[in-house]
């Protein structure tokens, strides 16, 4: 077995065992809560340059399969886990995830501490990290640590978007046609919307307000994505002649970010994020609790429990994170638009917050 190690930018160090491919990698180190839905973390692209944390103590036990990857590869900087399991057991395996993780040329480490490790980054947030299996001097891997580049001010979701236009066709009888913009979407929200007769046009990141229109869409959603929302100005724009148009809009996560930004609210950092499938959100529309799948580290900055007038009409926050008070969603009361900070696509699951995608078409019916 080979040697591994990991250092965060404040020099705490862990030991233990190359997991995945030998070699070096950097990143800002974050946790997800998550205890089944590894497959579906690696493959999400909103997780591209952070080396994850799996606080699950027992990984890869289901293998991996062709059929749960959320995009084209593995999006993770880097890999961290306590326990990889030595075979994988599952009706649909299809292979072993350490080997997979190897294919792919991502760089992990296993037999950490991942409880200690996840505490310490709980009360110092999250922070750059490298982990090497090449380099086992600490001092020297810390050295590099430092020279990365920090998420604040990170601009990544063109480096995850697609490079051409494609369609994800409805299931069943047409009835709507989307245009979406690809800030790093994942595959289960087409799926979701194929579902209910939507047909999906998935745009790059640096598409124009004419590109969308091409497709007469009936509505535009945001997807979700990685790094800093307050460098997308591009998407900002956009978000706005959609609102102009008064064309209804949906955002998820990175969108979210993008159309709070839109609307005037300023975004911050959080501490250590939102990562897991097992986050309560008040939907303040219906008084209930969902229980949901968020992967975040930056949040829209809005007042919790009153009506905000805006450029494009009141607005107001529609879900709220029951941990911590922070903003999850918006609702344009004047304006036909709504987001949600966390994924109803549930990919992988809970399904409390599938119903937004039917609140989405609603919102067209409504319009058109």
């Amino acid at each position: 077995m080979t040697k591994a190690i990991l250092v965060l930018e404040d020099g705490r160090t862990f030991s233990g065992t190359a997991y995945g491919a030998v070699g070096e990698t950097f990143g800002e180190a974050v946790f997800t809560t998550g205890m089944t839905g590894y497959q579906e973390t690696l493959t999400d692209p909103s997780y591209h340059k952070q080396v994850v944390v799996q606080t699950a103590p027992q990984i890869g036990n289901t293998g991996v399969n062709a059929e749960d990857d959320e995009s084209d590869r593995i999006w993770v900087a880097g890999y961290v886990v306590r326990d990889p399991a030595r075979r994988p057991s599952n009706w649909r395996s299809q292979g072993d995830l350490g080997e997979r993780l190897a294919a792919e040329g991502v760089v992990g480490i296993s037999g950490v501490d991942t409880r200690a490790l996840t505490r310490h980054l709980r009360e110092r947030g999250a922070m750059r990290v490298g982990i090497s299996s090449v380099d086992l001097d600490p001092q020297s891997l810390l050295e590099r640590v430092k020279g990365e580049p920090q998420m604040i001010g990170a601009d990544l979701s063109a480096q995850v978007s697609t490079d051409a236009l494609y369609t994800v066709k409805a299931e069943g009888e047409h009835r709507y046609t989307v245009a979406a913009l690809d800030l790093g979407i994942k595959r289960n929200v087409a799926r979701r919307l194929a579902a209910r007769g939507v047909t999906t046009h998935i745009f790059p990141a640096s598409s124009s307000i004419e590109d969308l229109l091409a497709v007469s869409p009936d509505a535009v959603f945001f997807s979700p994505g990685p790094g800093d929302p307050a460098t997308a100005d591009g998407p900002v724009a956009l978000a706005q002649d959609v609102m102009r148009r008064e064309v209804p809009l949906f955002g998820i996560c990175f969108g979210s970010q993008i159309l709070g930004r839109a609307l005037g609210f300023g975004t911050y950092k959080l501490g250590y994020g939102h990562r897991g499938i097992n986050q309560p959100v008040l939907d303040k529309t219906t008084g209930k609790v969902e229980v949901t799948s968020h992967n975040h580290g930056f949040a829209v900055d809005a007042p919790l429990n009153q009506v905000i007038d805006t450029e494009f009409g009141a607005v107001e926050v529609s879900h709220v994170c029951l941990n911590d008070n922070v903003v999850e969603g918006l609702r344009g009361i004047e304006i036909p638009a709504f987001t949600v900070q966390y994924h109803p696509e549930a990919a992988a699951g809970p399904h409390d917050a599938d119903y937004l995608f039917d609140r989405f078409v609603e919102l067209v019916e409504k319009k058109g």
